[in-house]
């Protein structure tokens, strides 16, 4: 999953979700923020990121924003890199040969990431991509999901029909040695993984080779469900 003309500038402001303020060779420029998410831990004012080249010339905002640094991390924040890089990883065999994969698969009034005919049976994969990283630890999500939340029972219900279902965290950086569901910021998100695992659903998390100019799934992560006393 790559970008093509990449650019390093420095992050000022964020006046709306849709917008982030840089500077960028010397002057201030508008670049589009491709994550609705808060990631407030990551656009900090001074923060070195990363803007991809719009394609559409005639946009009003001509520049992505992509990737940011945190720290000694250089973490991915495109909320459309990770189903773009699964989707590459499953063609290639992550999980094993595949026929008939496919994306945006629906299925009665709902719609998978993924579909594929695996060993015989029909395979379901639900994408999260995950940006959220404290001391080595990655969480999800960084804000209550109640569309997370919803995939995650969909899975559940249809893994104990039968189906291969499976729910992979693409983990934007490279470096977290454990991921764990956000106890604080959404406790029922991290009791429906536990539910969804007792089902059947497959959870992986998987964490990515990240450069300016794209990203890779990489290594599988530890993945803790316990939770904390008192949640």
């Amino acid at each position: 999953m790559t970008y093509g003309q990449v650019s390093k500038a420095t992050f000022l402001s964020r006046p709306n979700r849709f917008t982030a303020l840089v500077r960028l060779g010397g002057a201030q420029a508008a670049a589009h923020v491709k994550n609705t998410g808060r990631c407030a831990e990551l656009l900090v004012p001074g923060a070195p990121v990363y803007l991809a080249k719009a394609e559409n010339p005639a946009r009003k905002t001509g520049w992505d924003l992509v990737a940011v640094e945190k720290g000694g991390l250089l973490i991915n924040m495109d909320s459309a890199a990770p189903n773009k890089a699964a989707g590459e990883w499953l063609a290639a065999g992550g999980l094993g040969p595949l026929e008939q994969l496919r994306a945006e698969y629906r299925l009665g009034d709902s719609r998978f990431d993924f579909y594929a005919r695996r060993a015989g049976r029909e395979l379901l994969v639900e994408v999260k991509g995950c940006t959220l990283e404290t001391d080595g630890v990655a969480a999800f999500p960084d804000a209550p999901t109640l569309r997370g939340l919803k995939h995650v029972r969909e899975l559940t219900a249809l893994a104990r029909q039968g189906y291969d279902c499976r729910l992979l965290v693409v983990i934007q950086m490279k470096g977290p040695w454990l991921f764990r569901p956000n106890w604080a910021t959404q406790p029922t998100f991290g009791r429906a993984l536990a539910q969804a695992r007792a089902a059947g659903v497959g959870l992986l998390a998987m964490d990515c080779r990240v450069t300016p100019a794209g990203m890779a799934l990489d290594a599988p992560v530890p993945i803790d469900l316990a939770a904390p006393k008192g949640v």
